[in-house]
């Protein structure tokens, strides 16, 4: 399959730059295989029912952009990568730097390195390491207490670069069921949701299951080969653990559907074990990369999910569950009728027959 089977057009003033206030408020595209319905995303009880189970990824996004000055004086930006021992990450880098160079990280609100309460962040490049997507570099840091606090003081949310507006609210970039620390993105498609309409779902009979799936650089990672059997994914962490399972299972049993929120979460249930048409719990790391055709192990019965970038295998994921020409059609309405797009945009809600689609 081509690369290029996968690209539109997107006008730039349909970015979204900022998310909208309630959360709920976004638009919600609806394809139920019918047709396509334009709703709200505070009508999503009204698309439930009774029985339905949400699966959703409550990773957490931290600080990962991190600002320094070399000891040569010059600028450098970092992002956090992925943690590969206490204080010790893998890292991409933006400027000049070699091993053995040492850095001092600035405050992210002043941009000063003075800070007597708390002490100093430095960082020392150890090594530098070449991959298929470019140079990485593992960097040693020293800090007072544990590094990830401290973060807090030094860091900046990571929001992907098409967004120029400053983001005056950390928590807009999370959502409101994020617990564990470890994303350096947000899962986006979760952002829609509010603590209201969750109890109103619990309310109503529908169950909530949170797994985890840490963003790393895997789930934005542009594809370069023009065949997209080529690409390679950057591997990222998932936890299913045993009370998501027997949720899981227990829906599969009793023939309730199950609604996953989010890209990452569809990856995490497909990088885990199956057996028997069971899931089981499970974690490790997850280099699942999903485009059509694919034949799934998870009875998807709907998918919700975010507007994603051309070429993208985000994009590639959605046209393996609902099909390719659906989802970029589906695109080309929104455009059409001003939906705003990307990681603060609208959503779309896919309804799928499993049994017909999927075996």
């Amino acid at each position: 399959m081509k690369l290029s089977d996968f690209d539109y057009y997107l006008p730039k003033e349909m970015i979204a730059q900022h998310p909208v206030e309630p959360r709920d408020s976004s638009r919600l595209m609806v394809l139920d295989g019918k047709g396509i319905e334009h709703m709200k995303f505070s009508d999503l009880p009204g698309l439930l029912r009774p029985g339905d189970l949400l699966v959703m990824n409550n990773s957490r996004v931290i600080p990962a952009r991190i600002y320094g000055t070399k000891d040569t004086g010059g600028k450098i930006e970092v992002l956090l990568v992925r943690r590969l021992e206490d204080k010790y990450y893998e890292c991409l880098v933006r400027g000049k730097i070699k091993p053995g160079s040492d850095i001092q990280f600035s405050s992210a609100v002043t941009g000063t390195v003075k800070d007597t309460v708390k002490g100093t962040v430095k960082g020392t490049v150890i090594e530098r390491i070449d991959t298929h997507t470019g140079y990485r570099y593992n960097i040693r840091f020293q800090c007072d207490g544990a590094f990830e606090s401290r973060l807090q003081d030094i860091g900046a949310m990571p929001v992907p670069p098409y967004i120029k507006e400053h983001l005056h609210d950390n928590e807009r970039y999370q959502t409101i069921y994020s617990r564990h620390e470890g994303s350096i993105a947000a899962p986006t498609a979760g952002l829609h949701f509010t603590s209201g309409m969750l109890t109103r779902l619990e309310e109503m009979g529908v169950a909530l299951v949170f797994i985890t799936l840490h963003v790393g650089i895997g789930t934005f990672m542009p594809v370069r080969s023009e065949e997209v059997e080529e690409h390679i994914m950057e591997p990222e962490y998932y936890i299913i653990d045993q009370a998501a399972a027997d949720a899981i299972n227990g829906t599969i049993l009793r023939e309730g559907r199950i609604i996953v929120v989010g890209t990452t979460s569809v990856r995490s249930l497909e990088s885990a074990e199956w057996e028997d048409g069971r899931i089981l719990p499970s974690e490790g790391w997850s280099n699942s990369f999903i485009y059509p055709p694919y034949k799934f192990k998870t009875p998807i019965a709907g998918l919700i999910t975010n507007f994603h970038l051309p070429k993208s295998t985000l994009l590639m994921l959605v046209s393996a569950y609902a099909g390719k020409e659906t989802i970029m059609n589906a695109y080309q309405e929104a455009i059409d009728t001003g939906y705003r797009f990307y990681s603060f945009g609208d959503a779309m809600f896919l309804l799928n027959n499993y049994e017909d689609k999927h075996v």
